[in-house]
């Protein structure tokens, strides 16, 4: 279960809403509570949903205006380093090493290739909300750069390995330079003297100090955090049929108290409950769309008791009913739309 730093999930909300995205279409999500938990990140499943609600809701072309708003600080101590980066190669160096902080999904990679260089972003765009959120952060990259540098630094190339929106003229209008899709990689492609423009404030000694910080804050980072994650949802998928198990049995189980328990997931953006939900939605998703196991036999192997209490949790967490997800999911195997 992976996740992002939370002001970035908070700058798509802010910008969904003054795009007018109406609030019963994302009621499920529970973003007040997201938003309001002490932990620094947000699970990666929530901005993914999110992106596809507003993909439904709002006009074509949302991760391009999302991304141009983004600025160093929303990159907390990463985005401060980058002010002080010598230029944009440099600052994606410090992507390459440091990125982690933000989000566990994405990696970034620099390479020379002869007079050109390339930015790559690898994450594998295995559902819609990926595709938005890959889109989105090829604009923040750009967004960056010229902030950054001062200076209006533009493309050779850019291109994206899902498939083309009915529409790429907004792409290719704002990235100024040709866009393709369904290609190999994430990647923006520059002249290479423009990856070495200086950045405006370029300063070596207080890079060297923010780059020791980074390295503080990385070395610092729980580890085993995405394993504790993952043990945790195996123990609660186990349980499941035999009702929702208590933190304090998982706790024992992973030998630590549920207070411990309840600190480690915070520090990925989760509390307790959040988790057995997710992992009730997870199972129960996969099962209605790869089983020909009854609705009721699915709420059993999920915790529920009552058929009807899981219908109402399932319409709260997806928006759909089980029946209706599972027509969906498989109109969708067939190729069909709806």
């Amino acid at each position: 279960m992976s996740f992002v730093i939370k002001s970035i999930f908070n700058k798509v909300v802010e910008q969904a809403e003054r795009e007018g995205l109406a609030a019963d279409t994302v009621e499920h999500l529970g973003i007040p509570s997201i938003l309001q938990n002490d932990s620094r990140y947000v699970p990666t499943k929530a901005l993914f949903d999110l992106y596809e609600i507003i993909d439904q809701h709002l006009e074509p072309g949302f991760s391009i205006r999302v991304g141009q708003l983004m600025v160093l600080d929303d990159y907390d101590v990463l985005g401060l380093a980058w002010k002080t980066c010598l230029s944009p190669r440099d600052m994606f160096k410090r992507c390459e090493r440091f990125f982690g902080l933000m989000t566990d999904t994405q990696i970034y990679k620099v390479e020379d290739e002869g007079e050109t260089g390339s930015i790559y972003m690898f994450r594998e765009a295995t559902r819609r909300g990926i595709e938005i959120s890959n889109e989105g952060s090829l604009v923040a990259t750009l967004t960056v750069i010229q902030k950054i540098t001062g200076v209006k630094i533009q493309p050779i190339k850019v291109t994206y390995s899902h498939s083309a929106p009915d529409d790429i003229t907004p792409y290719e209008d704002f990235f100024s330079c040709e866009v393709q899709f369904s290609q190999e990689f994430n990647r923006i492609i520059f002249r290479s003297e423009d990856l070495d423009t200086k950045s405006l404030k370029a300063d070596k000694s207080i890079n060297q100090f923010m780059m020791e910080r980074l390295q503080e804050k990385a070395e610092g980072a729980e580890v085993n955090a995405d394993k504790l994650l993952n043990d945790s949802s195996i123990l609660i998928q186990d349980a499941l049929p035999s009702g929702i198990p208590f933190a304090a049995e998982i706790g024992k189980h992973l030998g630590m108290s549920t207070r411990t328990l309840s600190r480690r997931l915070s520090e990925k953006g989760y509390t307790y409950r959040q988790l057995v939900q997710d992992t009730q939605q997870q199972v129960s998703t996969d099962l209605l769309s790869n089983t020909s196991e009854t609705v009721s036999e699915i709420a059993f192997q999920v915790g529920f008791s009552e058929q009807s209490a899981f219908n109402r949790a399932f319409k709260r967490w997806t928006g759909q009913s089980p029946l209706e997800y599972r027509k969906g999911s498989q109109s969708s195997s067939f190729g069909l739309k709806g």
